[in-house]
């Protein structure tokens, strides 16, 4: 698993651009680009820089997916497919078939189990044994989680499903969220970090402490890309 950590002070352009550069590989390489959006604030600058730049890509063979979702309906303000869809889906105007929702809106569980089941209809599809993502875009909490993988929930220790409904008792709420056995399938993982994120949390988990959820992402067939801010730092 190789993995690189790039600090730099252009940190929407380099993300955006970086993002782009494996859009075009998997197009070339497969006619598909499959990508895992996350969430929160820190994407959003770089969604609306990836559109900019990758205005001509087919956007017909690109296929999005979430990492995760929080269980709220998609115009919340906290809801990641609407952030994705400001910054990102409208701008460009990308069909709805390249799109792919977590109904944060119903029952959790189902909710999973509809996702995991779509995932697994196009896996088969391609007559693969488990949906493989080219670009996986991950973040990281104070806390060490990443997607909706938190410390100490259930589904980190998920071996079989790969999206699940996990209950954070910290936030005393449901969220939506890909596992480990799908996110360490992706052919690339990006995670995309502010620099002033407590730094001795950022080195702690470079350095593998297991004990934090970002730290088990390590695709073994795949690449492991750290971008931080230093911008920011």
């Amino acid at each position: 698993m190789p993995r690189n950590v790039t600090r730099t002070k252009n940190f929407v352009t380099d993300a955006a651009a970086f993002i782009l550069e494996q859009a075009r590989t998997a197009l070339a390489a497969r006619g598909e680009f499959r990508i895992a959006l996350s969430g929160g604030q820190t994407p959003r600058p770089i969604y609306a820089e990836f559109g900019r730049i990758a205005y001509d890509l087919p956007w017909e063979r690109v296929r999005f997916t979430f990492g995760d979702e929080r269980c709220v309906p998609p115009n919340e303000p906290e809801s990641n497919f609407r952030m994705a869809r400001e910054s990102l889906f409208e701008p460009q105007s990308i069909p709805e078939k390249s799109i792919m929702r977590l109904r944060g809106e119903i029952d959790p569980p189902l909710a999973a189990q509809e996702y995991e089941g779509a995932l697994a209809l196009l896996a088969a599809q391609r007559g693969e044994t488990i949906y493989r993502h080219d670009l996986i875009l991950l973040g990281m909490g104070d806390d060490g989680h990443t997607a909706s993988l938190f410390p100490d929930t259930a589904a980190l220790g998920e071996q079989v499903h790969r999206v699940v409904a996990n209950f954070v008792p910290k936030l005393k709420a449901w969220r939506l969220t890909m596992t480990l056995p799908l996110l360490n399938q992706s052919r690339q993982v990006l995670f995309l970090v502010r620099g002033d994120k407590k730094p001795q949390l950022l080195e702690r988990v470079l350095a593998g402490a297991p004990e934090f959820p970002a730290s088990l992402v390590k695709p073994p067939d795949g690449q492991l890309t750290w971008m931080i801010d230093a911008s920011v730092a």
